[in-house]
């Protein structure tokens, strides 16, 4: 997407000279970055990358003149594109907040892996609008996710999120307490509450509810959120048992309205149904890893953990199922620790899945008890097996 070309430094060329950037110098010599130049160890062009960036951090306004930037936009994509990750996270983190880094540099990124694009997604002020909403298109479902959540964003990004209606997208657009919704885009998130319930702890919270749609959201809510809603906008007792009443008959009938004011049939396992393309894109992007199981509990999504389970042991979703109804926990712990999940986040992930499932699954496992002696083995009907591992054999 990007051209560039290497450039090396060498004893006889001054590039910086007359642009301003040469009383940097007493930061790193220019001895030692010739020498980390001519280097082919990858440690010294490590160096090499990072001493530039201080260079440029101490060099002012300097560094964002136009025949400096295409320097710097020719050496660090030179330098970048052999860098380890790591190293492109710790650039990655030093950039984030830089006004002088080459544009295309911030872009690359940007698309770079989630680690990496992380701290410039939430903070560049290079990122405009129109590249927030590429990412939106070209980058995976973590990355759309950090758009959603970046500070202060923009309503034209905003309004690209609502057109795509990603779930966890919207999840993370709704606590965002400094985006730029309108009236209308907050009376959008308040209707796909009612199919995403992720989506209504946030906006219970959000300074921008206002008490027409507090109504409205109060029907999907827990005790707990409805009581902080009541007291919040002194809801009018009457008109919450009309909305109950509603909603009770609306269940009773099958029948949900559209936005557009049609009335459909609602569908059984439309929500399981989102939520296992969900993770089969993250499968896909090569973006599904144990650490997402912990972030589907925190957002109260079980069935989102259940399918994500399913995907990254290669379990079939009747065997998650089971183990997370289970009477003890030893099925649920031996399926997370053949997909990776420390022994230590065990517990947390444990209680849960317990808060979410009426406290199942029940009993407890023994900490000082290996995992691999933590179950009794299985009946037949019930037993992990991971499909490729067994053709294997």
């Amino acid at each position: 997407m990007f051209s560039y070309r290497r450039v090396s430094l060498r004893a006889s060329e001054k590039p910086t000279r007359g642009w301003g950037i040469g009383r940097l110098a007493p930061l790193e010599s220019r001895e030692r970055l010739v020498q980390l130049a001519r280097s082919r160890s990858p440690a010294d062009r490590d160096r090499l990358l990072l001493a530039l960036v201080d260079l440029c951090e101490a060099g002012g306004n300097a560094a964002g003149q136009e025949p400096v930037q295409e320097l710097l936009s020719s050496i660090f994509m030179s330098l970048v594109i052999e860098a380890e990750r790591d190293m492109r996270r710790r650039l990655a983190e030093k950039l984030a907040a830089a006004e002088w880094a080459p544009a295309a540099l911030i872009n690359v990124l940007a698309l770079d892996d989630i680690e990496v694009a992380r701290p410039i997604i939430a903070a560049s002020p290079l990122l405009k609008d129109e590249d927030l909403m590429r990412l939106l298109v070209e980058a995976t479902i973590e990355h759309q996710i950090e758009v959603a959540r970046r500070p202060k964003l923009g309503h034209p990004v905003v309004a690209a999120i609502l057109r795509r209606a990603e779930p966890a997208v919207l999840t993370a657009l709704a606590g965002n307490l400094t985006a730029e919704l309108t009236d209308d885009d907050m009376r959008e998130l308040v209707a796909e509450a009612r199919r995403l319930a992720a989506l209504r702890a946030p906006l219970s919270r959000h300074p921008k509810l206002t008490g027409e749609l507090a109504l409205q959201l109060y029907v999907w809510l827990g005790q707990a959120m409805r009581q902080a809603l009541t007291e919040r906008f002194r809801l009018d007792p009457r008109a919450l048992e009309e909305v109950l009443a509603e909603t009770v008959r609306e269940a009773h009938g099958g029948i949900r309205a559209a936005d557009d004011g049609l009335v459909v049939v609602a569908r059984e396992g439309e929500r399981q149904e989102m939520e296992r393309k969900l993770v089969e894109k993250l499968h896909k992007a090569g973006q599904l890893r144990p650490g997402y199981l912990v972030r589907a509990l925190r957002e109260g999504r079980l069935n989102l953990f259940t399918a994500a389970l399913s995907k990254l042991g290669d379990f079939d979703p009747e065997q998650i199922r089971q183990a997370v109804d289970s009477p003890t926990p030893d099925l649920l712990q031996l399926a997370c620790a053949a997909v990776g999940v420390d022994r230590s986040a065990f517990p947390s992930i444990l209680e849960n899945v317990r808060v979410l499932n009426a406290g199942r699954p029940g009993g407890s496992v023994a900490p000082d008890r290996p995992v691999s002696q933590a179950a009794p083995q299985p009946p037949p009907k019930v037993v992990m097996v991971n499909p490729r591992a067994a053709r294997r054999r």
